[in-house]
């Protein structure tokens, strides 16, 4: 939708985020989403009023990895830096590929040939496009199995960052965080989550569960994306949006 008339904020606003419900997306061994209806209607004093509790797991919908997740003494939600969750978007489509390879794992070739054709990824927040989020809320499709519990983790395929392409990111370039539109940045086989660790050890948080990727330019976006402050939070729910000029 277009910035209201004085927005400050210039461009087309996309929203990055699916919303919470219990149809949300968790992982299979996280709590879900679930809202707990307080009140709703009208008081004895005649005016309406309506308040509900939630529950949720940190890592679940789209939300934030502080890089503590996977990294001690890194930064914990409260601790990022604004700026580092606001930035130029560069976004590397890989949706043909995924399409017909849900184990499929972005590679530095991947991020050369970006950068290639549309300058360096230094200094922005690199966004993932899979097209998985198409997929959502339907959880044996976007994570490749809808079974819940300890035994559905091995059953996970949905596409992800290798971790050499992580290295390589850490290694040569400075990013602010990294975005995909899948349930993690590792792919779904994963079993030793090694591009958290490869980012997060160098305080690169990661945006997962993101959405509507597609609606954005490889280059010329800018993400501004704020997750709930949770003190000693190792993940949080975020709200993310994209400007498009």
């Amino acid at each position: 939708m277009p910035a209201a008339p004085g927005n400050p904020l210039s461009g087309t606003v996309v929203d990055l985020s699916h919303e919470y419900s219990d149809s949300a997306i968790f992982w299979p061994t996280a709590a879900s989403f679930r809202l707990e209806k307080v009140a709703e209607g009208i008081t004895p004093q005649g005016y309406y009023y309506a308040a509900n509790n939630f529950e949720s797991a940190e890592h679940g919908g789209t939300h934030v990895d502080a890089p503590v997740h996977f990294a001690e003494g890194k930064w914990s939600v409260e601790q990022i830096p604004l700026e580092q969750l606001i930035g130029d978007a560069s976004v590397v489509d890989v949706s043909s590929k995924s399409a017909t390879q849900p184990d499929y794992q972005v590679t530095e070739a991947d991020l050369a040939a970006w950068e290639q054709a549309n300058g360096s990824l230094n200094g922005t927040i690199v966004l993932i496009r899979t097209d998985y989020s198409k997929r959502w809320p339907d959880a044996a499709r976007y994570l490749g199995t809808a079974e819940r519990g300890e035994g559905a983790v091995a059953k996970l395929h949905f596409p992800g960052l290798h971790p050499d392409a992580a290295r390589w990111l850490a290694s040569n370039r400075t990013v602010k965080a990294v975005g995909i539109d899948t349930a993690s940045i590792d792919y779904g086989q994963s079993t030793l989550f090694e591009t958290h660790r490869v980012l997060y050890e160098r305080n690169v948080p990661g945006l997962e569960n993101l959405t509507n990727l597609d609606r954005l330019p490889a280059r010329g976006a800018r993400v501004i994306a704020l997750p709930m402050k949770i003190k000693g939070g190792s993940g949080a729910p975020l709200r993310a949006i994209a400007l498009v000029p």
